[in-house]
């Protein structure tokens, strides 16, 4: 089993690097944004727990955080490894990761740091925009759409996640 770690502000680019990584290795990017996002969507129980918390802008407590990324590393597609996105992101996580893989006879291959400075990563959390049918990502200055708040794919309305908005951020 192959992984290796991402480690980063949010909005330092460790999605961008991991989707990158995810197709040149062949390995799936598991981020705990998206695993939290897709939970709270499907209605799971640590989903809503999950969302609560970032609705207030709060770091998701790391037993739901754990128990989230262990279950998808048991997913067949990451059966060779994965590319974790952000996480760990503190102690706790890194050793109950560290102890999961050891159980798998596995470690962390390789942590990677994606070090950006603050008021940049300010302007490119704001700035971010999503498709809300799609998920079709936009930047207000760097990948702006066509036409303001309109998915260029499908004519979806664009909205802002509740954790990009400036008073979150």
């Amino acid at each position: 089993m192959r992984v290796l770690v991402l480690l980063g502000a949010p909005g330092a680019g460790k999605g961008t690097q991991a989707h990158v990584l995810a197709r040149h290795l062949g390995l799936p990017r598991v981020a705990t944004g998206d695993l939290f996002r897709a939970a709270a969507r499907d209605g799971s129980p640590l989903g809503i727990a999950a969302q609560g918390y970032m609705e207030r802008g709060e770091l998701v407590p790391d037993e739901i955080t754990v128990g989230m990324l262990l279950a998808r590393l048991e997913v067949p597609d990451a059966e060779r490894g994965a590319i974790l996105d952000g996480f760990p992101r503190n102690r706790v996580q890194a050793e109950a990761l560290d102890r999961a893989l050891a159980e798998r006879r596995a470690a962390v291959d390789a942590a990677l740091l994606v070090d950006v400075p603050a008021d940049e990563l300010l302007r490119r959390l704001t700035g971010r925009w999503l498709c809300s049918a799609a998920g079709h990502t936009y930047h207000e200055s760097a990948y702006p759409p066509r036409v303001a708040g309109i998915c260029d794919i499908d004519g979806s309305a664009l909205i802002q996640r509740d954790d990009d908005r400036p008073e979150i951020v």
